[in-house]
């Protein structure tokens, strides 16, 4: 069980959907996921961490120009992919705001239960199920017809697989190779 703490203090330490707890001062910012004292390898996404990580920029632009968000974030943005992850699998997501502790260099962690190829498939989905509600909305036509055909015939397995060895998950910056 957690220690109490001050109201409005930083979430510093983190309860791991595991039960396992790491203290968020342990998570630099290259840290895509760790090897948990539990056994289990587990996934962190930091809000610093580009979309582009999960998804092409190509991407990550079109969802930016069509997604109003109504929060703090200026824009479509991990943070919103997370949310989408943490509401569909809340018992397997933990999050920390340590938007008031300035000596970790991010606002917002979460930690899943997933490993990171896990998770990356998972924010695919969820992306891939958001597009395909919004082009719903859309009046019938040729270029809904054709999002539709290739939505079916996407395979999201073999674009985690094709897209994780084309990026650098290696550091910080995260960027594709």
């Amino acid at each position: 069980m957690p220690d109490p703490r001050v109201p409005g203090e930083p979430d510093e330490i983190i309860e791991l959907p595991c039960g396992e707890e790491i203290h968020a001062h342990d998570l630099d910012l290259g840290v895509r996921e760790f090897d948990c004292a539990c056994g289990q390898t587990h996934a962190v996404v930091m809000d610093i961490h580009p979309l582009g990580r999960f998804v092409p920029e190509f991407l990550v632009e079109t969802l930016r120009e069509t997604i109003r968000t109504e929060d703090d974030f200026e824009e479509f943005s991990t943070a919103h992919a997370l949310a989408m992850v943490r509401e569909e699998y809340p018992e397997q997501v933990a999050s920390a705001d340590l938007s008031g502790d300035g000596n970790v260099g991010y606002a917002l962690v979460w930690v899943t239960d997933f490993d990171s190829r896990e998770l990356h498939r998972i924010v695919v989905e969820l992306l891939v199920e958001l597009m395909e509600h919004a082009i719903s909305h859309a009046e019938a036509g040729p270029t809904v017809e054709e999002f539709e055909r290739k939505m079916a015939e996407f395979d999201v397995e073999g674009f985690v697989d094709a897209y994780r060895e084309q990026r650098d998950f290696e550091d910080e910056h995260d960027t594709a190779v």
